[in-house]
C-alpha cells in the first residue's frame, strides 16, 4: 500500500511523516500521468503544483482554511488529497470529476 492509498483527506496527510512526503509526491505524479495519458488534460501545470498542494494541506487546517486555485488543472493533486482519488479516473469526461 502506497502513501497516497492511506490518504482519504488532509487529516490523514498530516499524519504522514515528513520523510515520506517525497514518495507521496512521486505517487501523485504517477497517478496524474496515468489518468491524463488516457483522458487528456494539462499535464505540466498539474505536475508542477504537486508539492504546493501537499504543503498547503500539510500546513493549513483545510477545509477550515480555504484554498482557492486560480485554474482547475493546477488542482489535480489537491483533488487526490481531498477524497476524490476514486473518481479521479473520470477527469475531463462527461459527468466525471471536475
Amino acid at each position: 500500500m502506497g502513501v497516497l492509498d492511506r490518504i482519504i483527506s488532509p487529516l490523514e496527510l498530516k499524519q504522514v511523516p515528513r520523510s515520506d512526503l517525497p514518495e507521496l509526491a512521486a505517487e501523485i505524479r504517477r497517478r496524474i500521468v496515468e489518468v491524463v495519458s488516457r483522458t487528456g488534460g494539462h499535464l505540466a501545470s498539474s505536475l508542477g503544483a504537486v508539492e504546493l498542494a501537499i504543503a498547503l494541506h500539510y500546513v493549513f487546517d483545510t477545509p477550515k482554511d480555504k484554498i482557492v486555485w486560480d485554474v482547475g488543472h493546477q488542482a489535480y493533486a489537491h483533488k487526490l488529497l481531498t477524497g476524490r482519488k476514486d473518481p479521479f479516473h473520470t477527469l475531463r469526461q462527461h459527468g466525471g470529476l471536475s
